[in-house]
């Protein structure tokens, strides 16, 4: 890849390092990363461009595509398309805690006002978990039909508690949209494909970035730590909310949201995709099943962050569901 890096972009390469635990080049002020162009031309420009927004307004340690020697966004470099990314190799550590500091980056950028055609999810939640779901609940119907294997009868035992639960979040968040409690938190911003804590990271990747309501960020990442964490970490959580609220306040409407979107077993979804570009069936099987031991758990996790009872949600009439305790 350094050939790539010098013949097509006329970069004067002088060394390696890792960025974020991947492997990039570096000259005397940037650091260059090759990857894949895997994606449409028309997703990797409006990454680009939202990533172009971050350097230009506080983020300069964002990872941006740079054009090759011809302009072209896209190189063709032996049989592959190839896109290249620059960044600045130091980043300056902030002062805010880790709450404010999302919630200072969903706030600053909702004034980006060029909402994106292909990266966007932003008031959609819902066709696209009908759709995700029906999309699923198709292919394992089919495959069960052809030759069974243990992965696909893990998946079709639990297919109709997966049915049942999404189905559940897709009603609650249908009921959510007539919600009228609105704030300045509700508009749209930049947000990641899955956040979870990549503003502490050393760089901000282009290639993770999405146009979305803020609480997609929040929940991913309390996802991550009532799926995966200590007790520890769970109980930070409420202090991540509070971290997050004192600089941005959440609207009710934005509390549904948060909490129809863990209810929604995108971690799931995630992995049963994730299976159709896997050739090693028993670990697809070893994954789904660890998922699926720790999703009660999960769910317990989920009953006490939002329960019923506690004075934060008690004065914002929050309707909740009785069977997930």
């Amino acid at each position: 890849m350094r050939n790539l890096l010098t013949t097509n972009y006329g970069l004067s390469i002088n060394g390696s390092q890792l960025i974020d635990g991947k492997p990039c080049f570096t000259d005397h002020e940037y650091f260059y990363i090759t990857i894949p162009a895997a994606n449409k031309k028309d997703i990797n420009m409006e990454q680009a461009a939202l990533a172009y927004h971050l350097v230009e307004n506080g983020y300069p340690y964002t990872a941006y595509p740079i054009p090759n020697s011809q302009q072209d966004w896209i190189t063709h470099h032996e049989g592959e398309n190839y896109i290249v990314l620059r960044g600045e190799a130091v980043r300056k550590e902030g002062q805010e805690q880790h709450g404010q500091q999302l919630a200072y980056f969903h706030k600053e950028n909702s004034t980006y006002h060029f909402e994106p055609q292909s990266i966007s999810s932003y008031g959609q939640w819902k066709p696209l978990w009908i759709s995700k779901l029906t999309f699923v609940e198709h292919y394992l119907t089919e495959e069960s039909k052809k030759q069974s294997n243990p992965y696909d009868h893990l998946l079709m035992n639990h297919l109709p508690y997966i049915i049942g639960v999404s189905e559940n979040a897709i009603q609650y968040m249908q009921e959510s949209e007539q919600e009228r409690r609105y704030r300045d938190c509700d508009r749209g911003t930049i947000a990641f494909q899955r956040y979870q804590d990549q503003l502490l990271r050393p760089t901000i990747w282009s290639t993770d970035l999405v146009y979305d309501h803020a609480t997609r960020d929040i929940a991913e990442y309390i996802r991550t730590k009532i799926l995966w964490g200590e007790e520890r970490e769970v109980a930070e959580v409420r202090l991540f909310l509070q971290e997050y609220e004192s600089v941005q306040p959440l609207s009710v409407f934005s509390w549904r949201l948060l909490y129809a979107r863990l209810m929604y077993p995108i971690h799931l979804f995630d992995q049963i995709e994730k299976s159709f570009y896997e050739t090693d069936l028993e670990q697809s099987y070893e994954q789904m099943a660890r998922l699926l031991e720790r999703q009660h758990l999960y769910e317990h996790r989920l009953a006490l962050l939002f329960h019923r009872e506690d004075p934060n949600f008690y004065e914002l009439d929050l309707p909740m569901l009785h069977w997930i305790q």
